[in-house]
């Protein structure tokens, strides 16, 4: 893991989410940081000090003095120390402290000390995280420079559902440690990725659409994000989700739709990817009503769609790299290079659908990569999280040319 040998600053504010991070601490341990807990003086009634300096083998830090000797905690030290500050859980009051400058105990001072990222992990009830002035706070400390790890959804303290819960452990660890993953290259890249089916209406009931998961895509942002890019990520219907903070969503339906968000995005981007299974066809009329079953058969005028890559492959900038996906059933690599060209990219991944294993729907993938140069790489059946980093493996050694 990347976390190995990090200096890890924990923060812990007072928050009945407390309990979890000595979940996450001993997470942290076990991927060989060295970490140090700094508590404020509410959260000690929540879990114990000594819970966490067992876990962290270091003493736990609450106050500006060991009050036994008078010696001091000095904040601007233990601020240089860390590679990466955490302070998870993060209530609504240390937000709006650490936003507003207001440096009334240790772990604020250390904020306000830090030259090193600062991750925040919010957790709070459903109502106070969405007020206003927490948002205003959390944008303020964003236009910083500091990272949020987003709360998830689900049950809360107070009985409520709904945003507030403190990211699992597990996810912050993931988000800690790919964030020491990135490469410089990738950091000052932004990316634009399609990813999943279009939805194509036939009546308010049925529609027209493909077995595309979205996996394959997903996959993709969330390794390019973890590089260190900030990721536009164009999704059609799918019950996927995203964990890291570089990644934006854009949520659509229909290939109109995707196209025009692609269309509003592609001038922006260092990369595109062109993952999603666009329909090429949609119903010339969608029906207001439902359409009652008449007769032994039913015709269908459909019209063609844009074609996205096609269309926005042609505008395509100096500098720019567009990376298209051919799912094919027969003649694969020819239909992949006419593909290629036709559509001005940079590179095209083939997969085959008389490969097991790969296309819609798995969680493997085999594909070949093709480059305007004709040049062909074969890999052999991966995960797609594997068939990601491949991915990303090629383009961060293109960048690193240019």
């Amino acid at each position: 893991m990347n976390l190995k040998g990090k200096k890890i600053l924990l923060g812990v504010s007072g928050s009945i989410a407390a309990y979890k991070s000595a979940l996450l601490l001993r997470l942290l341990v076990k991927a060989e940081a060295e970490v140090r807990v700094v508590m404020t003086q509410s959260a000690t009634e929540f879990i114990t000090p000594l819970t966490l300096s067992t876990l962290s083998k270091n003493p736990v830090l609450i106050s500006f003095t060991k009050n036994e000797t008078g010696e001091w905690n000095n904040h601007v030290e233990l601020g240089l120390w860390a590679d990466l500050v955490i302070i998870a859980p993060a209530t609504a009051k240390t937000l709006s402290k650490c936003a507003t400058g207001l440096c009334d105990d240790l772990l604020t001072a250390i904020y306000l000390s830090a030259r090193c990222p600062v991750f925040f992990a919010p957790a709070m009830d459903v109502d106070m995280f969405k007020h206003p002035s927490t948002q205003d706070n959390i944008q303020k400390l964003i236009g910083y420079g500091n990272h949020f790890i987003s709360p998830e959804h689900g049950e809360l303290a107070s009985g409520l559902i709904g945003d507030g819960r403190l990211a699992e452990p597990e996810n912050i660890v993931k988000i800690l440690d790919d964030h020491f993953g990135k490469r410089p290259v990738a950091a000052a890249k932004r990316v634009l990725i399609t990813a999943g089916p279009t939805v194509e209406p036939i009546d308010p009931v049925r529609f027209i659409s493909n077995r595309s998961s979205g996996k394959m895509g997903y996959a993709i942002a969330e390794a390019f994000a973890a590089a260190g890019a900030q990721i536009t990520l164009i999704s059609g219907p799918t019950h996927l989700k995203t964990s890291n903070p570089n990644i934006r969503i854009i949520t659509i339906e229909t290939a109109s739709q995707m196209f025009h968000a692609a269309q509003d995005n592609f001038g922006a981007n260092d990369l595109i990817i062109f993952a999603a299974a666009v329909a090429d066809y949609t119903p010339r009329h969608v029906a207001e009503q439902k359409i009652k079953k008449q007769g032994d058969s039913m015709t269908l005028d459909l019209a063609k769609t844009t074609d996205i890559a096609g269309t926005l492959g042609a505008t395509k900038k100096p500098g720019q790299l567009i990376i298209g996906f051919a799912l094919e059933t027969e003649n694969e690599l020819s239909h992949a290079q006419d593909k290629l060209a036709r559509k001005n990219f940079d590179y095209i991944v083939l997969n085959s659908l008389n490969d097991p294993g790969a296309g819609f729907a798995h969680d493997t993938n085999k594909i070949t990569v093709i480059d305007k140069d004709k040049n062909v790489r074969q890999f052999d059946l991966k995960s797609k999280d594997e068939v990601a980093q491949d991915i990303l493996n090629i383009v961060i050694a293109k960048w690193s040319e240019a």
